[in-house]
Protein backbone atom coordinates (compact mmCIF):
# COMPACT_ATOMS: atom_id res chain seq x y z
CA UNK A 1 0.00 0.00 0.00
CA UNK A 2 2.80 2.39 0.94
CA UNK A 3 4.71 1.52 -2.25
CA UNK A 4 1.59 2.32 -4.29
CA UNK A 5 1.27 5.72 -2.64
CA UNK A 6 4.94 6.47 -3.30
CA UNK A 7 4.59 5.53 -6.96
CA UNK A 8 1.46 7.66 -7.30
CA UNK A 9 3.25 10.63 -5.76
CA UNK A 10 6.24 10.12 -8.04
CA UNK A 11 3.99 10.06 -11.11
CA UNK A 12 2.24 13.24 -9.96
CA UNK A 13 5.56 15.04 -9.45
CA UNK A 14 6.84 13.85 -12.82
CA UNK A 15 3.72 15.13 -14.56
CA UNK A 16 4.00 18.48 -12.79
CA UNK A 17 7.62 18.84 -13.87
CA UNK A 18 6.73 17.96 -17.46
CA UNK A 19 3.87 20.46 -17.53
CA UNK A 20 6.01 23.24 -16.08
CA UNK A 21 5.15 26.01 -13.62
CA UNK A 22 2.59 27.66 -15.93
CA UNK A 23 0.47 24.60 -16.70
CA UNK A 24 -1.99 24.21 -18.30
CA UNK A 25 -0.58 27.21 -20.18
CA UNK A 26 3.04 27.53 -21.23
CA UNK A 27 5.46 30.44 -21.52
CA UNK A 28 6.51 31.68 -24.94
CA UNK A 29 8.16 34.77 -26.37
CA UNK A 30 6.21 36.74 -28.98
CA UNK A 31 7.85 39.12 -31.43
CA UNK A 32 6.60 42.71 -31.37
CA UNK A 33 9.25 44.07 -33.76
CA UNK A 34 12.03 42.50 -35.80
CA UNK A 35 14.35 42.92 -32.81
CA UNK A 36 12.07 42.84 -29.76
CA UNK A 37 9.83 40.26 -28.11
CA UNK A 38 7.54 40.00 -25.10
CA UNK A 39 6.87 37.18 -22.67
CA UNK A 40 3.43 35.61 -22.88
CA UNK A 41 1.45 32.63 -21.69
CA UNK A 42 -0.39 30.55 -24.26
CA UNK A 43 -3.09 27.93 -23.91
CA UNK A 44 -3.81 25.48 -26.70
CA UNK A 45 -6.85 23.20 -26.48
CA UNK A 46 -6.48 19.54 -25.63
CA UNK A 47 -6.90 17.14 -28.52
CA UNK A 48 -6.21 19.63 -31.29
CA UNK A 49 -6.98 18.09 -34.68
CA UNK A 50 -4.26 18.36 -37.36
CA UNK A 51 -5.39 20.71 -40.12
CA UNK A 52 -8.12 22.34 -38.03
CA UNK A 53 -8.04 26.05 -37.20
CA UNK A 54 -9.02 27.49 -33.82
CA UNK A 55 -10.35 30.88 -32.70
CA UNK A 56 -7.78 33.10 -31.00
CA UNK A 57 -8.49 35.11 -27.86
CA UNK A 58 -5.81 37.63 -26.85
CA UNK A 59 -6.20 38.58 -23.18
CA UNK A 60 -4.55 41.76 -21.89
CA UNK A 61 -3.72 42.23 -18.20
CA UNK A 62 -4.27 45.15 -15.83
CA UNK A 63 -1.54 47.47 -14.57
CA UNK A 64 -0.97 45.57 -11.30
CA UNK A 65 0.16 42.51 -13.29
CA UNK A 66 2.83 44.37 -15.29
CA UNK A 67 6.40 43.28 -14.64
CA UNK A 68 8.66 40.37 -15.52
CA UNK A 69 6.90 37.44 -13.80
CA UNK A 70 4.45 35.64 -16.14
CA UNK A 71 2.91 33.76 -13.20
CA UNK A 72 1.21 37.02 -12.13
CA UNK A 73 -1.00 36.76 -15.23
CA UNK A 74 -2.94 34.01 -13.44
CA UNK A 75 -4.24 36.47 -10.83
CA UNK A 76 -7.08 37.75 -13.02
CA UNK A 77 -8.79 37.47 -16.37
CA UNK A 78 -9.02 34.53 -18.76
CA UNK A 79 -5.74 33.00 -17.54
CA UNK A 80 -7.14 32.72 -14.03
CA UNK A 81 -10.10 30.77 -15.38
CA UNK A 82 -7.77 28.42 -17.26
CA UNK A 83 -5.61 27.89 -14.17
CA UNK A 84 -8.75 26.96 -12.24
CA UNK A 85 -9.59 24.31 -14.83
CA UNK A 86 -12.36 26.15 -16.68
CA UNK A 87 -12.88 25.27 -20.35
CA UNK A 88 -12.45 28.27 -22.63
CA UNK A 89 -14.77 27.13 -25.35
CA UNK A 90 -18.31 27.63 -26.50
CA UNK A 91 -21.02 26.58 -28.91
CA UNK A 92 -21.68 29.20 -31.56
CA UNK A 93 -25.32 30.21 -31.76
CA UNK A 94 -24.90 30.84 -35.48
CA UNK A 95 -23.79 27.36 -36.57
CA UNK A 96 -24.22 25.14 -33.50
CA UNK A 97 -20.56 24.09 -33.57
CA UNK A 98 -18.31 23.76 -30.51
CA UNK A 99 -15.23 25.98 -30.73
CA UNK A 100 -12.19 25.67 -28.46
CA UNK A 101 -10.06 28.80 -28.08
CA UNK A 102 -6.35 29.31 -28.33
CA UNK A 103 -5.67 31.89 -25.60
CA UNK A 104 -2.63 34.19 -25.53
CA UNK A 105 -1.91 36.45 -22.56
CA UNK A 106 1.03 38.80 -23.27
CA UNK A 107 3.01 40.40 -20.44
CA UNK A 108 4.27 43.99 -20.44
CA UNK A 109 6.79 45.36 -17.97
CA UNK A 110 4.77 48.55 -17.57
CA UNK A 111 1.04 49.31 -17.93
CA UNK A 112 -0.36 46.90 -20.57
CA UNK A 113 0.13 46.04 -24.23
CA UNK A 114 0.39 49.15 -26.47
CA UNK A 115 -1.57 48.96 -29.73
CA UNK A 116 1.50 49.34 -31.94
CA UNK A 117 2.65 45.90 -30.71
CA UNK A 118 -0.58 44.03 -31.36
CA UNK A 119 -0.36 43.59 -35.13
CA UNK A 120 3.12 42.05 -34.92
CA UNK A 121 1.98 39.81 -32.04
CA UNK A 122 -0.93 38.53 -34.10
CA UNK A 123 1.29 37.82 -37.09
CA UNK A 124 3.79 35.90 -34.97
CA UNK A 125 1.07 33.81 -33.31
CA UNK A 126 -0.62 33.04 -36.62
CA UNK A 127 2.66 31.80 -38.08
CA UNK A 128 3.26 29.45 -35.16
CA UNK A 129 -0.20 28.17 -34.23
CA UNK A 130 -3.30 26.98 -36.14
CA UNK A 131 -5.37 30.15 -35.78
CA UNK A 132 -8.67 30.72 -37.54
CA UNK A 133 -7.97 34.26 -38.72
CA UNK A 134 -11.67 34.93 -39.24
CA UNK A 135 -12.11 34.56 -35.46
CA UNK A 136 -9.57 36.81 -33.73
CA UNK A 137 -10.92 38.28 -30.49
CA UNK A 138 -9.52 40.67 -27.87
CA UNK A 139 -10.33 41.07 -24.20
CA UNK A 140 -8.84 42.93 -21.25
CA UNK A 141 -9.63 44.61 -17.95
CA UNK A 142 -8.58 48.02 -16.60
CA UNK A 143 -5.26 48.87 -18.33
CA UNK A 144 -5.89 45.77 -20.45
CA UNK A 145 -9.24 47.26 -21.43
CA UNK A 146 -7.29 50.28 -22.65
CA UNK A 147 -5.20 47.85 -24.76
CA UNK A 148 -8.35 46.46 -26.37
CA UNK A 149 -9.90 49.84 -27.12
CA UNK A 150 -6.60 51.25 -28.43
CA UNK A 151 -6.00 48.22 -30.65
CA UNK A 152 -9.37 48.32 -32.33
CA UNK A 153 -8.95 52.07 -33.11
CA UNK A 154 -5.21 52.02 -33.91
CA UNK A 155 -5.23 51.75 -37.68
CA UNK A 156 -7.09 50.18 -40.57
CA UNK A 157 -4.88 47.09 -40.86
CA UNK A 158 -5.29 46.11 -37.21
CA UNK A 159 -9.03 46.87 -37.07
CA UNK A 160 -9.53 44.65 -40.11
CA UNK A 161 -8.21 41.64 -38.17
CA UNK A 162 -10.45 41.94 -35.09
CA UNK A 163 -13.82 40.17 -35.08
CA UNK A 164 -15.14 41.19 -31.63
CA UNK A 165 -14.03 42.30 -28.16
CA UNK A 166 -14.93 42.04 -24.49
CA UNK A 167 -13.74 45.14 -22.60
CA UNK A 168 -13.96 45.45 -18.82
CA UNK A 169 -13.50 48.77 -16.97
CA UNK A 170 -11.06 50.29 -19.49
CA UNK A 171 -8.67 53.12 -18.71
CA UNK A 172 -9.21 56.25 -20.81
CA UNK A 173 -8.10 56.45 -24.43
CA UNK A 174 -5.68 59.02 -25.77
CA UNK A 175 -7.38 61.73 -27.81
CA UNK A 176 -6.27 60.53 -31.29
CA UNK A 177 -7.88 57.14 -30.67
CA UNK A 178 -11.21 58.67 -29.67
CA UNK A 179 -11.31 60.20 -33.14
CA UNK A 180 -10.87 56.87 -34.92
CA UNK A 181 -13.98 54.93 -33.94
CA UNK A 182 -15.06 55.02 -37.57
CA UNK A 183 -12.65 52.09 -37.93
CA UNK A 184 -14.80 50.07 -35.51
CA UNK A 185 -17.89 50.66 -37.65
CA UNK A 186 -16.05 50.13 -40.92
CA UNK A 187 -14.84 46.71 -39.80
CA UNK A 188 -18.00 45.79 -37.87
CA UNK A 189 -16.25 45.17 -34.53
CA UNK A 190 -18.76 44.31 -31.80
CA UNK A 191 -17.82 44.99 -28.18
CA UNK A 192 -19.37 43.83 -24.90
CA UNK A 193 -18.50 46.26 -22.11
CA UNK A 194 -18.54 45.59 -18.36
CA UNK A 195 -18.20 48.20 -15.60
CA UNK A 196 -19.26 48.72 -11.98
CA UNK A 197 -22.00 51.18 -11.02
CA UNK A 198 -19.58 52.86 -8.56
CA UNK A 199 -16.64 52.89 -10.99
CA UNK A 200 -17.30 56.47 -12.11
CA UNK A 201 -14.13 57.26 -14.09
CA UNK A 202 -14.19 53.95 -15.93
CA UNK A 203 -17.94 54.16 -16.52
CA UNK A 204 -17.39 57.54 -18.16
CA UNK A 205 -14.70 56.01 -20.36
CA UNK A 206 -17.10 53.34 -21.56
CA UNK A 207 -19.86 55.86 -22.25
CA UNK A 208 -17.43 57.92 -24.31
CA UNK A 209 -16.33 54.87 -26.30
CA UNK A 210 -19.88 53.66 -26.85
CA UNK A 211 -21.04 57.11 -27.96
CA UNK A 212 -18.05 57.37 -30.29
CA UNK A 213 -18.95 53.98 -31.81
CA UNK A 214 -22.64 54.88 -32.20
CA UNK A 215 -21.67 58.02 -34.12
CA UNK A 216 -20.54 55.77 -36.97
CA UNK A 217 -22.52 52.56 -36.55
CA UNK A 218 -25.48 51.29 -34.53
CA UNK A 219 -25.84 47.99 -32.69
CA UNK A 220 -22.12 47.37 -32.23
CA UNK A 221 -21.98 47.66 -28.43
CA UNK A 222 -23.47 45.89 -25.42
CA UNK A 223 -23.17 47.04 -21.78
CA UNK A 224 -23.33 45.20 -18.47
CA UNK A 225 -23.46 47.35 -15.33
CA UNK A 226 -22.82 45.51 -12.08
CA UNK A 227 -22.89 46.63 -8.44
CA UNK A 228 -19.42 47.62 -7.28
CA UNK A 229 -16.38 49.65 -8.20
CA UNK A 230 -13.12 48.70 -9.93
CA UNK A 231 -13.36 44.96 -9.28
CA UNK A 232 -15.16 41.70 -9.84
CA UNK A 233 -14.01 40.84 -13.37
CA UNK A 234 -13.61 37.15 -12.54
CA UNK A 235 -17.37 37.04 -12.02
CA UNK A 236 -17.80 37.62 -15.75
CA UNK A 237 -14.75 35.86 -17.17
CA UNK A 238 -16.01 32.57 -15.77
CA UNK A 239 -17.87 30.51 -18.39
CA UNK A 240 -20.64 30.06 -15.81
CA UNK A 241 -21.76 33.68 -16.13
CA UNK A 242 -24.47 34.07 -18.76
CA UNK A 243 -26.65 36.80 -20.20
CA UNK A 244 -29.39 35.99 -22.68
CA UNK A 245 -28.26 32.38 -22.58
CA UNK A 246 -24.62 33.13 -23.53
CA UNK A 247 -21.35 33.52 -21.69
CA UNK A 248 -18.75 35.91 -23.09
CA UNK A 249 -17.03 33.18 -25.11
CA UNK A 250 -20.27 32.10 -26.81
CA UNK A 251 -21.10 35.75 -27.40
CA UNK A 252 -17.77 36.36 -29.15
CA UNK A 253 -18.30 33.37 -31.43
CA UNK A 254 -21.33 35.05 -33.00
CA UNK A 255 -18.92 37.33 -34.85
CA UNK A 256 -16.33 36.50 -37.47
CA UNK A 257 -14.63 38.03 -40.48
CA UNK A 258 -15.89 36.97 -43.87
CA UNK A 259 -12.42 36.06 -45.16
CA UNK A 260 -9.15 34.81 -43.72
CA UNK A 261 -6.31 37.28 -43.33
CA UNK A 262 -2.67 36.49 -43.99
CA UNK A 263 -0.01 37.28 -41.40
CA UNK A 264 1.25 40.86 -41.68
CA UNK A 265 4.90 41.36 -42.56
CA UNK A 266 7.00 42.95 -39.85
Amino acid sequence: MMLGNVLALAMTLTTALQDGPYAPMKKIDIKVTQWQSRQALIYTPEGMVPGERYPLLVAFHGRSIAGTDPAKIFKEGVAKQIKEGKKIEGVSKTDGKLYKFIVVAPLEEGWSTPPQNVNAMLSDIIKRYPVDTTRIYLTGYSAGGWSVESAKTHDDDLSARIAACVTMSPAGLDSPYLKRFQLVAKHNIHTWYFVGTNDDYFRDNIKRNMDSTARYGKGLTKLTLYPGAHCCWSSFYTPKYRENGMNIYEWLLQYKKTYALKPKKR
